[in-house]
């Protein structure tokens, strides 16, 4: 699963090089359906994409990657660092997260201050449990795992509006305030949250009990859009 990723940050990377307009925003994930019956915690986190050519009279239609991550839970506790060492403690953070790509597809035919827009994309979503350990002292990660990983094909749309703000910042020709709204359809997927997760206090043992469900989802969008 890792090597998807790094496939897709890489392509991201060269579209940001060669393309046209980059995009980045903060993002509130709304579980819809099925997906929020299971699991009724709102997600927080940001979203990136790049695309080309500029969108505009000439060239209506861009093409490009998206990539958001989101947080739906997190805790953090202080436990023994193992059975035997009972004596020191660490930090323990656990967070229960959502990681997306999507090709896009955006269509944005009119110039001006204010241009609404629309998108169409494609893609899935990784979900995942994870535990990291901290040092109580210098505040330094000691270890981390993946506790439990499940993927899920995803597609769906959106649109939203740009509001120019600045023009003319060295390499950007335009920047805008950037407002969307995007639901994608999601297929089946296992995942956990906090309650799915018991851990015996005297053996230390850890069972899952995981969730299954589609994985709708609607995100709201707060973010800036700059043309090059």
């Amino acid at each position: 699963m890792k090597n998807i990723f790094l496939i897709v940050f890489f392509f991201l990377s060269v579209n940001f090089i060669l393309g046209q307009v980059a995009a980045g925003s903060f993002v509130i994930a709304l579980p819809q359906g099925e997906f929020a019956e299971k699991n009724d915690n709102t997600g927080f986190g940001f979203q990136i994409q790049g695309s080309l050519p500029t969108p505009g009279k000439v060239n209506p239609i861009s093409f490009g990657l998206s990539i958001g991550y989101y947080i739906f839970q997190s805790s953090t506790e202080r436990r023994p660092f193992s059975l035997t060492i009972p004596d020191v403690t660490v930090e323990v953070d656990r967070s229960h997260n959502m990681a997306n790509f999507h090709f896009l597809i955006k269509g944005s035919p009119l110039t001006g201050t204010v241009r609404p827009y629309l998108e169409l994309v494609g893609g899935g979503s990784y979900l995942f449990t994870e535990t990291k350990i901290y040092s109580n002292y210098e505040d330094k990660e000691i270890a981390s795992d993946t506790n439990f990983d499940d993927w899920a094909w995803s597609y769906g749309g959106g649109g939203g509006v740009l509001i120019l703000v600045a023009r003319n910042l060295g390499d950007v020709s335009n920047l805008f305030v950037d407002l969307k709204v995007r639901y994608l359809k999601g297929t089946e997927a296992r995942y956990l949250t906090k309650d799915d997760i018991e851990i015996e206090g005297l053996t230390g043992k850890v069972y899952y009990y995981p969730r299954t469900s589609q994985t709708d989802l609607l995100t709201i969008h707060l973010g800036v859009s700059a043309f090059f």
